[in-house]
């Protein structure tokens, strides 16, 4: 497998992929009007010119995403998706930490996900993100926002290529 920068012509391939990983979150809160369901061709597109994409890729296809952009001093992880087939083999792990090493100088990292998504709330917990804050979305959503500070430890010189 390798993490590399995704480019905007990757854009239908992450998209399709982030349809087909959020279907599982969708089911959880029986709720298939979440935003990564609906978003565009046209709206991930945009995406591109304000975060950088990472992209997993195996065997020729994108079998993971994550994007991340930063903003006064914090680093804002959005959208970590794995396929379906491939979860549970350390691939969101490979990609938050990619994206720490490109934000590397960015004091702090903030990321959210759902109240009942516990897989998430557990891996983001192994990697060292803790609760600071919940907003209710609605009567069937709760969002769980989580941050870890960047203590210079752990972290690795950057070899991302731009």
């Amino acid at each position: 497998m390798i993490i590399e920068k995704a480019v905007v012509g990757d854009a239908e391939e992450i998209l399709s992929l982030q349809k087909l990983a959020y279907l599982s979150e969708a089911e959880i809160y029986n709720d298939f009007t979440i935003p990564p369901l609906k978003q565009t061709l046209e709206e991930i597109k945009k995406d591109f010119e304000a975060q950088i994409f990472l992209k997993a890729i195996s065997d020729g296809r994108i079998i993971g995403s994550v994007r991340a952009f930063a903003k006064e001093g914090t680093c804002y992880v959005g959208r970590l998706i794995v396929h379906p087939d491939f979860q549970n083999h350390g691939i969101g792990k490979q990609l938050m930490g990619r994206i720490e090493e490109i934000f590397q100088e960015v004091p702090r990292f903030e990321i959210f996900t759902g109240h009942k998504s516990e897989r998430n709330l557990h891996l983001y917990g192994k990697l060292g993100y803790r609760r600071f804050k919940t907003v209710t979305a609605n009567e069937k959503l709760i969002i769980i926002f989580l941050e870890k500070h960047n203590t210079g430890k752990n972290i690795i010189v950057n070899d991302f290529e731009e």
